[in-house]
């Protein structure tokens, strides 16, 4: 198997490279073919078609800004710059010190320790499967799919799609896994849409459900998968949510053959529109496959795997494949194929790796580094990674006051918003994208040049699938990572990863100085422009409340007779799903903190699965106490959890008998203990010698009846000391009872 490989045909993503190779091609066959040439008439060359296309899927933001009456960031940074009689310029003196690069030392190596795993049985050897092949011809696809991979420019297949494509065409469930940018899309597209091709056209169905995590790859693959079938006559829909709702019932109910999909929206799809269901499903697809299993989207995979038939044919796919059989057993996969394409080289062979070490007390020089770096070493196509959307908002504030082209994409835009983002970036509008981990996985925005992990990432997962959207298909790219000395522990493993490759930047200290200054005098036009953002967005809230009190008022009898749209979870359920993915981050946030060595890290993971292990090992009935005493916990943490004043909900219980009878006899004991030392006189009335008789009549009655039934069990245990006592056929079943 070949270490590298590259694309042969260039993509009209690069206009420049393209028109000269075409150029050239002509040239060489002018020189062969001499004065012929001239006399016949030239065939122009089909230019090869790009698989991404965002604009096609939403109105224009302009349109967006009109509609909602507001008016986008750029306006208002410019409407300022012009207000501002000295606008911020790009100043670089000539004899301004440089960046060096050196070499990268790791304060103390660590020893590569390998464990076995006791999961290979889980997977089915691929023994046969070839990481090669010359041409997709010799993947048995058919002459519509051939011609498409023409149209595209795809001439040979990368390794995964040459080991991928034939398997998959047999209806195996794989797990496939390989490096960042080598064509894992087209690798489930192409034997999807080969399989449907002999599809029975008479009854329509939704046959191939694909599922993504991000809204932005959903429509990635989307318009892949359209572009391969464009030859044919297989229908594809995209359903995501912040586009049209009626528009996805309406595409829903004609029934496509695929439905490209983020989990939460087809759950609502599936639940509140009538006439759609998966109850023909023969292909399920898990696109970035890690991050769907992980606690954010673990919950809504399982509910749509429970929709979907058991006999369908699965395929997990990522750069990162778990290696948990827990959760791939959950997904009903049976026997899978483990398929991994480059399992040697885990980063591609293009990519130059660099720190940024940020030192403690120059953590507040982070901005004016990113924005040395940017105006003088990396000043176009670049993405920046924050660690969130307040400072990607803010990234992208100070870059337009500085003079620099960006663009953001975060969750707090509109969904139109962030595809014209991601447009604006890939026509080269803008020069950086500023994004949180939303256009982290996925996205193969071909030409970017640079990725700079403004803030650091939460594990080396999250920094594998970043720094992938650079490098991709044997270019060449940067990965820069701002560390800091909290994150020594990811310093270390970027470093164990990358080997002797990693280089360390230094950046100049007369440019820091010169653009902190600089980033001081901003202050206050930032926070104009965000004051500014604040008062239109509650203008726009008051008059959305508006808008819907007057619906109300005037349709409300058509609004309470529409059915009330369900969802699988209860609102507890919801909540105790996000406390548990909120912790589950804090939790990572603090073992990052904390200095540990991988070889502990491993320890650690080894030491839960033994855990959980001996649990699943226990009888019943201490599994039971476990699982009582947890619930009890965690009745407990919710009843100490304070609330937003600060104080402690109370119980809404009544206490308990034992409780009581404590707390009666405390209080008996201590007027007892008054009345002897004289601080209670008793008032001795009729009242209470007739109570008092009465309790003492009670008490000698019940002593009688003691008595009585004491000697009955007497004389009967004495008539049948000789007899053997029968066994009782019942059996209790309290110990089956959880108290």
């Amino acid at each position: 198997m070949a270490p590298s490989f590259m694309f042969e045909a260039p993509s009209d993503e690069e206009p420049e490279l393209s028109e000269s190779k075409d150029e050239d091609n002509e040239e060489a066959e002018e020189e062969e073919e001499g004065d012929e040439a001239e006399d016949r008439p030239s065939k122009p060359k089909p230019k090869s078609q790009s698989p991404w296309d965002f604009t096609s899927y939403s109105e224009s933001v302009a349109e967006e800004h009109a509609r909602r009456g507001t008016t986008s960031v750029d306006f208002k940074i410019s409407k300022i710059l012009q207000q501002s009689s000295a606008p911020a310029q790009q100043e670089e003196t000539s004899d301004s010190e440089s960046d060096k690069q050196v070499d990268y030392r790791s304060e103390d190596e660590e020893e590569e320790n390998s464990n076995a795993r006791d999961n290979k049985s889980f997977f089915a050897p691929a023994e046969g499967a070839s990481f090669h092949a010359n041409s997709f011809m010799e993947l048995n696809l058919s002459r519509p799919l051939l011609r498409a991979c023409e149209t595209l420019g795809y001439t040979k297949p990368t390794p995964i799609q040459a080991a991928c494509i034939p398997l998959a065409l047999t209806g195996r469930d794989i797990c496939g896994s390989a490096i960042t940018g080598s064509g894992k899309t087209a690798a489930f597209a192409l034997p999807t849409l080969e399989r449907l091709l002999f599809r029975p056209k008479r009854v329509s169905a939704i046959r191939v459900l694909i599922l993504t995590p991000a809204r932005e790859l959903a429509v990635q693959v989307h318009s892949m998968i359209e572009k391969l079938a464009q030859y044919t006559d297989i229908r594809c829909c995209l359903i995501v949510g912040g586009l049209s709702l009626k528009a996805q019932e309406t595409a829903l109910r004609l029934m496509p053959d695929i439905v490209v999909a983020t989990p939460g929206r087809m759950i609502d799809h599936l639940r509140n529109t009538m006439s759609v269901d998966l109850d023909d499903l023969a292909v399920l697809i898990l696109d970035e496959a890690d991050r769907l299993l992980e606690l954010g989207f673990s919950a809504e995979i399982h509910e749509l795997v429970r929709l979907c038939p058991k006999r369908r044919q699965t395929m997990l796919f990522s750069a990162t494949m778990t290696e948990e059989v827990d959760e791939l057993v959950k997904l009903s996969l049976t026997r899978p194929l483990r398929l991994s394409a480059d399992p040697s080289a885990k980063r591609p062979s293009t990519l130059t790796e660099e720190v940024v070490r940020i030192r403690r007390m120059r953590e507040v020089n982070q901005e004016a580094v990113l924005l040395s770096l940017c105006t003088k070493t990396f000043t176009s196509r670049v993405i920046i990674f924050s660690g969130t959307k307040q400072a990607a908002h803010r990234l992208k504030i100070l870059f337009q006051l500085a003079g620099l082209q960006a663009a953001e994409l975060h969750g707090d835009l509109t969904q139109v918003q962030r595809l014209d983002a991601l447009e604006r970036f890939r026509k080269q509008e803008v020069d950086f994208l500023i994004a949180t981990d939303v256009a982290a996985r996925g996205l193969d925005i071909i030409g970017v040049q640079t990725v700079i992990n403004y803030a650091c990432p939460r594990d080396i997962t999250s920094y594998v699938h970043r720094v992938g959207r650079t490098a991709r298909a044997g270019r060449e790219g940067y990965a820069v990572t701002f560390v800091t000395d909290n994150d020594r522990s990811l310093l270390k493993a970027i470093a164990k990863r990358v080997g002797s490759k990693l280089k360390s930047r230094i950046v100049a200290e007369q440019s820091i100085t010169k653009w902190s200054q600089k980033i001081e005098e901003m202050e206050e036009k930032v926070t104009e422009v965000i004051e500014e953002e604040r008062a239109e967005r509650a203008l726009r809230k008051a008059e959305m409340e508006a808008t819907k009190a007057e619906n109300m008022i005037a349709h409300k009898d058509e609004i309470y007779a529409r059915p009330k749209r369900t969802w699988f979870m209860t609102e507890k359920e919801k909540k105790l799903v996000a406390k548990e993915a909120k912790a589950s981050v804090e939790k990572e946030k603090g073992s990052a903190n904390a200095i540990i060595s991988a070889q502990q890290a491993e320890d650690l993971k080894m030491k839960e699965k033994r855990k959980r292990e001996r649990e699943k090992n226990l009888p019943r009935k201490k599994r039971r106490k476990l699982e009582a005493a947890r619930e009890m916990l965690e009745d407990q943490s919710e009843i100490n959890e304070p609330d937003g004043s600060g104080k402690h909900k109370k119980e809404k219980e009544g206490i308990s008998l034992v409780d009581l009878a404590y707390r009666r006899a405390k209080a008996v004991k201590a007027v007892k203990k008054a009345v002897d030392s004289g601080k209670i006189v008793k008032k001795s009335n009729k009242s209470s010698k007739q109570y008092k008789q009465r309790t003492q009549s009670r008490t000698e009655e019940m002593r009688e009846l003691f008595e009585n039934d004491m000697s009955e069990r007497r004389q009967k245990s004495s008539s049948n000391a000789g007899r053997k006592k029968p066994k009782s056929s019942f059996k209790s079943k309290s110990r089956y009872k959880r108290r």
